[in-house]
């Protein structure tokens, strides 16, 4: 099962944390994988490793806020590989604001990020995997996305964004649906990357004792999910949000 053989997939913010987790995943289960973001060093080390365990990469530096940056690394996976099968919208940022001090510069920088960038990605994705009837959008969210009665103070500009992700997610299989395009959202919760290195010892220990799996996730299980979704095992799964968050929304 979740074999990706002969599948080629484009991983966004592929730098680090769950994008660099999710290249290795896809790698490891047989896809060709373009890795894209804006750090060419961290790229270059992840498509070695890539490369070591006999699998094929190619790195590509990329801006998700760049149309231009975006449709390029698009081509570049299809000049490259061919095709393009797969797309993990997971590039995104996150800092820290009060609502009512918040600067509009905070507010677009994250809405650009994690919500026009994914609308440019999809887009570019799309029109290729349209042309082979097979495509995987997988859009990575998060439990800070409302519409679960759980609200998270000082992130309001991130909570919209993921929100927004949920509802693209959702528009998008409905529209893609009959090019045999599915388009589906993972919902992370606590994850242990470079993002969640921001929040202070209070605010983890906080999150940690509410769940009940007692600690943050792991990139690599956030990965497990996104392979599910890329396989043609999930060909009836689409629209759905899947929360991989140690029980957050259960307590």
């Amino acid at each position: 099962m979740f074999d990706l053989s002969g599948k080629v997939a484009l991983v966004t913010g592929a730098s680090s944390g769950m994008g660099r987790a999710t290249a290795i995943a896809l790698a490891n289960q047989g896809a060709k994988v373009v890795a894209a973001a804006r750090r060419m060093d961290k790229l270059e080390a992840l498509v070695a490793e890539i490369k070591s365990r006999g699998k094929e990469a190619l790195a590509v530096q990329m801006d998700v806020t760049k149309r231009n940056e975006v449709d390029a690394a698009v081509h570049a996976a299809v000049t490259t590989f061919g095709k393009l099968d797969i797309l993990v919208n997971n590039a995104g940022v996150l800092d820290y604001s009060p609502f009512l001090d918040m600067k509009e510069e905070a507010w677009d920088k994250v809405i650009d990020t994690n919500l026009k960038g994914y609308f440019y990605a999809a887009q570019a994705a799309a029109r290729e995997m349209a042309k082979t009837k097979w495509g995987r959008i997988i859009n990575i969210a998060s439990i800070a996305s409302g519409g679960v009665g759980v609200g998270f103070p000082m992130i309001s500009h991130y909570c919209a964004s993921k929100g927004g992700v949920i509802g693209l997610t959702e528009a998008l299989a409905g529209e893609l649906g009959p090019s045999n395009i599915t388009v589906n959202a993972i919902g992370p919760g606590g994850v242990t990357t470079e993002m969640t290195q921001g929040m202070t010892d209070e605010a983890v220990k906080g999150m940690t004792a509410r769940l009940p799996i007692k600690r943050f996730g792991t990139g690599e299980e956030i990965a497990a999910a996104v392979v599910y979704f890329a396989s043609e095992e999930a060909a009836y799964t689409t629209g759905a949000t899947l929360y991989v968050d140690g029980g957050w929304l259960v307590t």
